[in-house]
């Protein structure tokens, strides 16, 4: 295999994998501790270009162009044209060609609408990685790296460019995407003096693509952009084959199934022609307008705009949207299975109680300080707190001087926490981690202090498994707290642990009473389980706290080192909910949708919170534990009776999905870390947090949500919802005025009337009523009602909850209304008699612009509609309405479409006619109010 990952130097090329540490920094010319200078970066940016794959640009503007005149209808036009032409109708050949380029405009115009609005939405996801540069860890876009850089790796993180480790601390880094292996790879800094090595087998490299499923480690970049692994794949991949949406699939058969209905149809009018004696040039031109006219070649772009448009509209409303028919999914969600903390609380923790064995202290009251601090389970727990911890105070923490620990290196201790965002100007980390700190620097605590007395010297980092996560310090340093000198005996390490409560009870097996550890029995833990469920159903999430003496960390296992504990006492943080969350609970009740709570917090906890939410008013509740000892069919059997899930790990997300799907539901799944990935892609729409959220996470959603609000997720359905009825609204105009179109030159013959439209008149109508107003109905805001009713039903057909019955009753009424007044005018006795033709397309192409103004709303009457919350269909309509006057009274276009100027007793007739149609559709939807008022939970077509 050609080795990409490599510098290549006066024809040297550098394995990176075979070379000690340092040798690999003194070619890439870095510094371990301080990184690059900004100026340094500036001149590799230059000469290196940005740490970006080459992606498979998007159709050109002239490939567009020419898409528009590849379409089989196109072809019909064209040919049509030249047959006008050799048969010596310049004119009508001329006429016909200049709609064929209207037309292409208009399509050109949808087309470069939706390219424009995905390649925008592109650019907004931009990944970003965790870099040290001049002596300071900074967050900044991953496309920004160069070769020398020094990044940090966590948990959850994926990889940004291709690198050798430096420091490892239970690094393990999921490769599946470059090798194919399902299990992820442990990581080891050492060099590898082998010669070749398949990537599978360099230990101590990462590569761009990959994903850290646990652990960290601090590397160098070796390489970026196409020179990386990835980037020789991404090379070979210069043809990609565009695929439609499943809706632009549906939409498209549909389309074919339609041209076949109308070249039927055509078939008939051009028999009823000739048996009339019409001439066959003339029969030949109309076929070919019909079979135009009648099939809507521009719906799966119109339903391309509509779901991009949808999109930004989402983007406007801090969602993005990864992948376009995530837009027509979310107007089908029936439940939205959502995490606690960060989505419907504010992931802004408080430590706001303390239990020990000598009882509950209040941290609201600030009269307590003293006193408090006298407790030394008190002391304990607030240096464990401390200690045990990520977190760091200040917004000017640097990895300069973190401490390397041998063997068992821990860095960045303090700058890379886990999550390592800013949520505020004084603190950077996870939010419940910064709580345990804060709370116990208002007592005097001072975390650098504390660590520079009690140094870590290995960790065990949290996961969802043990629910716990463990650290090492040394206490045989000078100025060690006198309590921690007695509680350790003399060993010279202790092993501090935090968690859930009962994580950390499940391990225990003393507690720390006074100034000495007492047996942990069957009395205090009853007493202890009491405690936490009073703090809980205070609505406070409850973290435990305990230690063990060690003699020394190296070679201790995890489990060698949460075992046989002293445990302390338990800490209550309250995170209080987000502003409007109940308001959209509210919501998604009233649209259909159920809200469903998954949390690992605890039962009593979560159920509080869930009460003050609205999300349950009864007990329906499940625990992980519980979902053991189910079957996946007990448990799909159980699910539609659950509202909340507690103390659930990440593979219970999975089963929890597949459960209600397998009940017919469409879900909706969030999820931010490494082991939600799975859940989010077995959801029918998986939802990431755009803050806390890993770019694992990111990368196996359907959208990100920028605020990680629960509220969020219904505008977006809000949105999803509205984005599919346009594209029904459109279809329904589209076919109910082609319907009335094809009544017209149908039910013409049979009245004894020659062909009531020309050729040219028929594609006129075709492109004035269907580009338009059509496109103008595809951005109509959502309706009053959009969350007042149920969702839309998946698997539905196009003409379903009555809309093929609705494209056929519009359209037989447009056309008898149509033809009754021509066929007026053709057996007049009178000098109007010669109008009848202009009369017939009068009336039918104003019609149909009442057609689509009724149709802006299912129910709504068209006056209550917020008269301008559209403007660019009233503003299509209006230029419609000109086009077609100037049709009747400007000569040229007189000429071209065979129209007479009407008089204007004639003008006002074809007027009052032409909203007969859009009285009878007003009439339709009082008729459906009145009928069946809207009650929450109601479908409407």
């Amino acid at each position: 295999m050609h080795v990409v990952n490599s510098l290549q130097q006066d024809g040297v090329v550098t394995a990176w994998h075979r070379l000690e540490l340092a040798e690999v920094l003194r070619r890439l010319v870095t510094n371990l501790d301080a990184g690059l200078s900004p100026a340094e970066v500036s001149a590799r940016q230059a000469r290196e270009g940005p740490n970006d794959l080459v992606e498979v640009p998007g159709r050109s503007l002239a490939a567009i162009l020419w898409d528009q005149f590849r379409s089989p209808l196109v072809t019909l036009l064209v040919l049509a044209s030249a047959v006008s032409w050799f048969l010596g109708e310049p004119r009508d050949a001329t006429a016909i060609m200049i709609i064929v380029v209207l037309n292409a405009i208009l399509g050109l115009t949808q087309d470069y609408r939706a390219e424009g609005a995905m390649a925008a939405l592109r650019q907004l996801e931009v990944p970003s990685a965790k870099v040290r540069r001049d002596g300071r860890l900074a967050l900044t876009p991953a496309r920004d790296l160069v070769r020398g850089d020094v990044i940090v790796l966590e948990t959850g993180d994926r990889v940004p460019a291709d690198a050798r480790l430096i420091e490892t601390a239970d690094l393990q880094v999921l490769e599946s995407a470059l090798t194919g292996e399902s299990e992820a790879v442990s990581k080891d800094p050492a060099a590898l003096p082998v010669g070749e090595l398949p990537l599978g087998d360099r230990a101590n490299m990462v590569f761009v693509g990959t994903a850290v499923t646990h652990g960290h480690g601090l590397a160098v970049v070796t390489a970026t952009g196409m020179t990386t692994e990835l980037g020789n794949i991404a090379g070979l991949l210069q043809q990609v084959e565009r695929e439609p949406t499943p809706l632009q699939r549906r939409l498209a058969g549909f389309s074919r199934s339609l041209a076949l209905a109308a070249l039927a149809i055509v078939a008939l009018v051009v028999l009823l022609g000739w048996l009339r004696g019409e001439a066959l040039q003339l029969l030949f031109m109309t076929a070919l307008s019909l079979a135009v006219a009648a099939v809507p070649e521009g719906l799966p772009a119109v339903a391309t705009v509509v779901l991009a448009l949808g999109s930004r509209r989402m983007l406007a409303r801090r969602a993005l949207i990864r992948r376009l028919p995530a837009v027509e999914t979310l107007g089908s969600v029936t439940v939205i299975c959502s995490d606690k903390t960060g989505t419907l609380t504010r992931n802004q923790m408080t430590m706001t109680a303390l239990e020990t064995a000598a009882g509950r202290v209040d941290l609201s009251d600030d009269d307590i300080a003293s006193k408090t601090l006298a407790e030394p389970s008190v002391q304990l727990l607030f240096d464990i707190a401390t200690l045990c911890n990520d977190a760091t105070l200040g917004n000017d923490a640097t990895l300069g001087n973190d401490a390397t620990l041998g063997n068992d290196a821990s860095f960045s201790k303090d700058a890379a926490g886990k999550a390592l965002r800013e949520s505020d100007e004084s603190f950077l980390g996870d939010p419940t981690e910064v709580a345990l700190v804060v709370g116990a620097a208002r007592y005097g605590l001072d975390k650098a202090a504390l660590e520079q007395r009690m140094p870590r010297v290995a960790e065990a980092p949290f996961d969802a498994e043990r629910k716990r996560m463990t650290t090492v310090h040394r206490v045989d340093s000078e100025g060690v707290d006198s309590l921690w000198l007695g509680a350790v005996a003399g060993q010279g390490h202790v092993a501090l642990s935090k968690g859930g409560a009962d994580a950390l009870l499940a391990v225990a097996d003393r507690i720390w009473v006074g100034d000495r550890a007492v047996p942990l029995d069957a009395a205090w833990q009853a007493r202890l389980e009491a405690a936490h469920d009073r703090l809980a159903t205070d609505g406070m999430r409850v973290l435990g706290f305990g230690f063990r003496a060690v003699a020394a960390p190296t070679g201790d296992s995890v489990a060698d080192l949460e075992q046989e504990l002293i445990f302390v006492g338990m800490a209550g943080l309250r995170d209080p909910l987000r502003k409007g969350a109940r308001r959209a609970v509210d919501r998604c009740r009233s649209a259909g949708i159920r809200p469903v709570m998954i949390t690992g917090d605890h039962p009593v906890t979560a159920l509080a919170i869930a009460h003050q939410l609205g999300i349950t008013d009864s007990a329906g509740l499940a625990t992980g534990t519980e979902l053991e000892h189910l079957t996946d069919q007990e448990l799909a059997a159980k699910v539609d009776e659950v509202a909340v899930f507690a103390r659930v790990a990440p593979e219970h997300k999975l089963r929890i999905v597949r459960a209600l799907q397998a009940r017919g539901h469409i879900v909706a799944m969030t999820g931010d870390g490494v082991n939600d990935a799975p859940a989010l892609r077995q959801a029918d729409i998986g939802l990431a947090m755009g803050i806390t959220g890993t770019d694992v996470a990111k990368e196996a959603a359907e959208m990100v949500l920028l605020d990680d609000r629960f509220a969020t997720i219904v505008d977006a359905v809000e949105e999803g919802r509205t984005a599919y009825d346009n594209i029904r609204k459109f279809i329904k105009y589209t076919l109910a005025s082609n319907a009335a179109e094809i009544g017209v030159m149908l039910l013409g013959p049979f009245l004894g009337m020659p062909l009531p439209l020309l050729p040219l008149q028929i594609l006129w109508i075709n492109l004035v009523t269907d580009g338009l107003p059509g496109l103008a109905l595809s951005v109509e805001p959502s309706e009053t009602d959009t969350m007042r009713r149920a969702p839309n039903p998946p698997n539905e057909g196009i003409f379903d909850r009555g809309l093929g019955r609705d494209i056929v009753w519009i359209g037989l009424l447009g056309a008898v209304v149509t033809v009754v007044a021509g066929g007026f005018y053709w057996h007049a006795e009178t000098p109007s008699h010669e109008d009848w033709q202009t009369v017939i397309f009068t009336i039918l192409t104003l019609s149909q612009m009442g057609n689509a103004l009724a149709l802006r709303a299912n129910r709504e009457p068209l006056f209550s509609r917020h008269g301008f919350g559209n403007p660019s269909l009233l503003a299509a309509v209006g230029l419609t309405f000109g086009l077609q006057m100037a049709a009747l009274y400007v000569p040229f276009l007189q000429t071209t479409l065979g129209t007479r100027p009407l008089a204007a007793r004639d003008l006002v007739l074809c007027l009052g006619l032409s909203t007969i149609t859009l009285l009878a559709i007003e009439a339709q939807k009082w008729w459906r109010r009145s009928a069946s008022p809207r009650r929450a939970g109601q479908t409407e077509s």
